[in-house]
């Protein structure tokens, strides 16, 4: 059965990137999202790949919903014409609103704060405070590099098999909102997990000894 996913918040660059077919995936995704009627939720910016997919949705018929700090409105990088806009006081406040009104994340092609944004979204799941679907839209191979980091992280053990393979990523945006839509999260034992890190930790003490 599919997972009733009304919101999806949008992760994504302040720039357009270099190549065009990172504004193309964007209005795709934009498009997808009018057409399975879903709201998008997002940074608010009028800049980059944010005001692209915005822009297509709004264009669509579609919902968009914008949450930013208003330090950054004052820098006048803020969308005037979306469906809703939170103005909020802090960073951190802004990814709790975005949390509140959105049902899934999704990463497309950005930056350090596009990586902040997922990262927190997957160490929020990772301990049990959300369990909603966390996704990197993985234009032209964009994330090949990180996920292959996720996997080495795996491989030394500092990341847990499961908290990696809950994350989905896709080049497709058709496939990626059927995975988002038909997510069933892989469970870790919290207290075993737990208990596994101190039995490590304390065989590595020993033999330090």
């Amino acid at each position: 059965m599919t997972k009733t996913i009304n919101s999806i918040c949008v992760f994504c660059g302040s720039s357009a990137g270099s190549r065009e077919e990172y504004s193309a995936k964007a209005r795709d995704l934009g498009l997808l999202f009018v057409e399975k009627n879903i709201s998008m939720v997002y940074g608010g910016s009028n800049v980059g790949l944010m005001r692209i997919i915005a822009d297509t949705m709004m264009e669509a018929g579609g919902k968009v919903i914008g949450v930013m700090p208003h330090n950054l409105i004052e820098r006048e990088v803020a969308h005037k014409g979306i469906s809703e806009f939170h103005v909020v006081k802090t960073m951190s406040e802004r990814k709790a609103v975005m949390d509140d009104l959105s049902d899934a994340f999704i990463a497309m092609p950005g930056g350090i704060g596009t990586l902040d944004e997922i990262f927190e979204v997957m160490s929020w799941n990772q301990l049990d405070l959300i369990t909603k679907p966390a996704a990197l839209f993985n234009v032209l191979g964009y994330w090949d590099q990180l996920l292959s980091f996720l996997d080495h992280s795996v491989d030394q053990r500092f990341v847990k098999a499961e908290h990696r393979m809950n994350l989905i990523a896709e080049s497709d945006e058709k496939i990626l909102l059927n995975k988002i839509l038909n997510y069933k999260p892989l469970k870790v034992d919290g207290g075993k997990w737990i208990r596994d890190l101190k039995t490590e930790t304390d065989q590595m003490g020993k033999s330090i000894l």
